[in-house]
């Protein structure tokens, strides 16, 4: 409850800050309009106030953009666990790939959008691809650094009893990297949200609520409507962060300092 009064206080602020600069002309209501103007148009997105249908356009989008959330997250786990658990495992493995994987880690995933376009097209299939190549990496290092840490006495009592690696990795390996992987994937969550957005922006999609904020950036003027689409990811993004936390001390209430659940 304090944390939340805290956060309050902090959100409230802010909003004052911004409507003290509007009023006193800090801040041009024509690029930046001050809040009171802001916030309305945000539960205009969703009440049908429009007159033009571009509320129903925008849960349409919205729609599309949370879909290939999920899907590139699915995808996402779906690769990086397997990897992470093989190169945290296997050190041979992972030493001959430790120079592929450091090459491709640092390529901001926005720069290969020309590629994409030129290789899949600007579809739905080029924001998932970029969103789950960016979340690959939390996930993977988060399970690779969870196999790092397992103390060696586990290991070793799991030899003892006659455990292959298969059943020492099942028995010990996962129930230790769980925390740490869920960890990567709620970090993971932001990255794809962050991503997929930034793709239906720049690389002009058909659906998604980047497309839907560079339509209304095209020449409307209607800088309300774009902070108000462009708070309304910030709140999305939040909450996704803030499930995911709670998620994440429910099911791991026994190492949440070890999994980053502070």
């Amino acid at each position: 409850m304090i944390r939340f009064t805290r956060g309050l206080v902090g959100i409230v602020i802010v909003l004052a800050l911004w409507q003290f600069g509007s009023f006193t002309g800090l801040f041009p209501e024509n690029y930046i309009p001050p809040p009171t103007t802001v916030l309305p148009r945000m539960l205009e997105l969703f009440t049908g106030a429009f007159n033009n249908g571009d509320d129903q356009k925008f849960l349409a989008d919205l729609v599309a953009t949370m879909l290939t959330w999920l899907l590139a997250l699915l995808i996402a786990i779906g690769i990086a666990v397997p990897a992470g658990l093989l190169l945290g495992s296997v050190p041979a493995v992972r030493l001959a790939t430790r120079v592929i994987i450091e090459f491709l880690r640092p390529i901001p995933s926005v720069a290969l959008i020309p590629l994409l376009i030129v290789l899949v097209g600007s579809g739905p299939e080029t924001k998932i691809t970029l969103a789950v190549y960016a979340a690959i990496w939390p996930i993977l290092f988060n399970t690779i650094y969870a196999l790092d840490e397992i103390d060696p006495l586990q290991l070793d009592t799991a030899k003892s009893f006659g455990f292959g690696k298969a059943r020492t990795m099942i028995t010990v390996g996962l129930p230790h990297a769980a925390p740490f992987v869920f960890t990567g994937i709620r970090l993971a969550s932001a990255v794809i949200l962050i991503v997929v957005i930034s793709t239906e922006y720049l690389a002009g999609g058909t659906v998604g609520i980047g497309k839907f904020t560079l339509d209304w950036a095209s020449g409307s003027g209607r800088q309300d409507i774009i902070l108000a689409v462009t708070l309304l990811a910030g709140v999305i993004g939040y909450l996704l962060d803030g499930g995911f936390l709670k998620l994440q001390r429910l099911l791991f209430k026994w190492n949440t300092a070890e999994a980053g659940g502070k």
